[in-house]
């Protein structure tokens, strides 16, 4: 069974989804237009719904730098390995397809690292936003190439300015 709610955020709704006790999903979608919630139920106090609310607010809020949340990634063996890397990616800081793919130990693969970091299931809190084109470009975000630079500029100011919260 899946139990949803949603999130008002400075980047606009945000979907959260959980099995019961992990959260499987964070979506930057317009939550009211949903027609794969078929048989889904509305649960705004859902496990671990209410934590996840208050570790996202203090990420926008520029008070969290790392998320401490039960995850469940639904993904094959390769993605869960690409997703597991994203949380090492520091707060602030970016690296290429091709470092992420040489950190899971395949440099040949940042293709295949792309693909997998665009089904993440748990954006912001796995954060596939710090990924950029080798040539330092933004490139490849689900949530669309505009959040992306609104994450990283907004992680960056905090690094340099303190926390402050995230306006757009």
């Amino acid at each position: 069974m899946i139990m949803y709610t949603c999130l008002q955020s400075p980047l606009g709704d945000l979907l959260l989804t959980s099995h019961g006790s992990s959260l499987t999903g964070l979506f930057m979608r317009d939550c009211v237009e949903m027609d794969e919630r078929k048989g889904w139920i509305q649960d705004d106090d859902a496990v671990p719904f209410n934590e996840t609310k208050t570790q996202l607010q203090e990420y926008f809020s520029g008070e969290r730098t790392e998320f401490d949340l039960p995850l469940n990634l639904i993904g094959t063996d390769f993605q869960k390995q690409v997703w597991e890397a994203l949380m090492s990616i520091p707060y602030g800081t970016t690296i290429s397809y091709g470092e992420q793919a040489k950190r899971i130990g395949n440099s040949n693969a940042s293709r295949a690292v792309g693909l997998a970091n665009g089904k993440n299931p748990v954006s912001i809190i796995v954060p596939c936003h710090r990924v950029i084109g080798s040539n330092g470009k933004l490139v490849g975000y689900g949530g669309g190439l505009s959040r992306k630079e609104n994450l990283l500029n907004f992680e960056a100011s905090v690094q340099s300015h303190g926390a402050h919260q995230m306006i757009l």
